[in-house]
């Protein structure tokens, strides 16, 4: 089927040289959006018609666009789109223009040019059959993006940069893929009864649903099952894909997350069937977990973070388990890399170091393992997961100790941010954070824009900020003068802006030495090895 012969109402180039409606213009990019739906797969020949009158259905026409269509390839499907959601708006398809009912619109249009859940499993599994599981996710991500399901055009606008650190190369990104809500939405969904269908946004039943004010539509989301500890697991892709293939594996069933021995069994599991993905798992206490600790999951890809860069300080051996490499890690959390060609050995071997950290306690450093409260024993003391596969086919397994206890002097966490640190960071530190990649809030995208034009002479948005208490940037006040201190306030804006990122970049290095649990002073490198030695293992001269 040639694409000119897919407008079902093509007329001439005059009829088409006239401005077009808003209407026009809708049933103009209804053809245009079925274009690019048949030119990236997402529906075939014969599906062309029926997506077609499926959009004429939801925008209320009885007759598809009758002029020349424009068949210019598209970059994505977003422009066409917003031509539809603004005329969706206009004809009442949303209550309100606002970023959270154009998104649910957005999913609801795509959802219609969606191959249904089970085609997508039937060709991921050709796929996997016919040219192997890196071209079954290679078509499964691109789907994922042609669909809009991740929107790139959002993650495009996140700002990058990399920082030079002791440790190597840090990743910083501000993430701008993550809609914000306006501030009657957050007071509408307050108002909204808890949750109870889809019980969390990592729950299975999320495919197809359109979503409300207080939940994301998910029409266009497809997910793949796998089987891992001969249970059933689902994966499929973040929308917000803060890195490469940015997935995410989760549980058939809405169970909380545990950390156990099947945890990793789970994890090894994973990337003998992905071996191209690494993948990692949020600790399971509060304070130092993942922000969904109530549907268990893990996230994996394909990215090599700057963790797996690090350099390793220490080599360990033990009698008991002569195939496992133990490695301390230079980085500013405490890393125990193990390393095997054997998934068995790494497992037992991973699983009892786990079990005894769990029980580990060293007053001297300040990690007490549990304390009591009300009689009852409150553990704290747990494990952030990440496994690999080497480029010489080996299992390597980081365990990154972590302790979620708290104290007056650090009511937040002892092994978290300090407040020194929440002007740009104050939530916890997740597995993706631990692994290098900072993860920093939307809005320090102006905020550090701000503060390099201070840098760069502005001194009356200077003196604003560090004297009115209410202003947006008043948290950061103790880092302006710092920074106006070491680098003086007439830099040119563009060399401003660099010191400010890069003094940004530091910082974050800083936080994530304030959740490792030993310090890297000798103190804690001396305690390091004492919990080395207590698990079994001797270190190799």
């Amino acid at each position: 089927m040639s694409e000119m012969n897919m407008n079902a109402g093509a007329g001439t180039t005059s009829e088409n040289s006239q401005s077009l409606s808003a209407a026009e213009e809708a049933l103009h990019a209804i053809e245009r959006l079925v274009l690019f739906a048949h030119r990236h797969t997402l529906i075939e020949d014969a599906d062309v018609d029926y997506s077609r009158n499926q959009l004429l259905s939801l925008f209320q026409f009885d007759e598809p666009f009758a002029g020349l269509v424009d068949e210019s390839e598209l970059s994505g499907p977003q422009p066409v789109l917003d031509i539809l959601i603004d005329y969706g708006a206009e004809i009442g398809l949303i209550p309100e223009n606002t970023d959270t009912y154009r998104d649910l619109l957005d999913a609801q249009i795509m959802g219609l040019l969606m191959a249904r859940p089970s085609e997508v499993i039937r060709e991921f599994r050709e796929n996997e059959t016919k040219s192997g599981i890196q071209a079954a996710t290679d078509r499964f991500y691109q789907l994922s993006i042609d669909s809009n399901y991740i929107r790139m055009d959002r993650v495009k606008k996140n700002v990058y940069w990399k920082q030079s650190t002791e440790y190597g190369d840090m990743e910083i990104t501000i993430n701008l893929s993550k809609p914000e809500k306006s501030p009657k939405e957050i007071a509408m969904a307050k108002l909204l009864p808890p949750p109870v269908y889809p019980k969390c946004q990592l729950c299975r039943e999320n495919v197809g649903y359109r979503g409300r004010i207080n939940h994301p539509a998910r029409q266009n989301l497809r997910t793949i099952p796998l089987t891992m500890n001969q249970e059933k697991w689902l994966f499929q892709y973040s929308p917000y894909v803060y890195y490469n293939e940015h997935c995410i594996v989760f549980h058939h069933d809405h169970v909380p997350m545990k950390l156990t021995k099947d945890t990793l069994r789970r994890l090894l599991g994973f990337v003998d069937q992905y071996p191209h993905y690494f993948i990692g798992s949020n600790a399971d206490l509060p304070i130092v977990g993942g922000s969904i600790l109530t549907h268990d999951h893990f996230q994996g890809g394909r990215h090599t973070f700057p963790i797996q860069k690090a350099a390793e300080e220490a080599v360990f051996t033990s009698e008991k388990a002569p195939e496992v490499k133990l490695s301390l890690v230079k980085w500013p959390m405490s890393v125990l890399r193990l390393t095997s060609q054997s998934s068995d050995a790494l497992l037992e071997t991973g699983n009892e170091i786990y079990e005894a950290w769990k029980e580990y306690s060293d007053a001297a450093v300040d990690i007490l393992s549990h304390t009591e409260t009300s009689g009852e024993r409150v553990p704290h003391n747990t494990v952030t997961p990440i496994v690999r596969r080497t480029e010489d086919g080996q299992y390597e397994m980081d365990l990154v100790l972590r302790n979620n206890r708290t104290s007056s002097e650090y009511p937040d966490g002892i092994f978290h941010p300090h407040p020194e640190m929440h002007h740009l960071k104050k939530e916890n530190i997740g597995l993706i954070e631990v692994m290098g990649l900072a993860i920093l809030p939307g809005r320090l995208k102006e905020e550090l824009d701000l503060i390099a034009d201070m840098l760069a002479g502005d001194q009356e948005l200077r003196e604003q900020t560090i004297t009115n208490e209410q202003s947006a940037l008043y948290k950061h006040k103790a880092w302006i003068e710092e920074l106006t201190d070491k680098y003086g306030t007439s830099l040119p804006k563009e060399e401003a802006v660099s010191k400010v990122q890069e003094e940004a970049g530091i910082k974050f290095a800083k936080i994530l030495e304030h959740a490792g649990v030993f310090k890297r002073d000798e103190a804690g490198k001396a305690a390091f090895r004492r919990f080395v030695q207590h698990v079994g293992f001797t270190e190799q001269k």
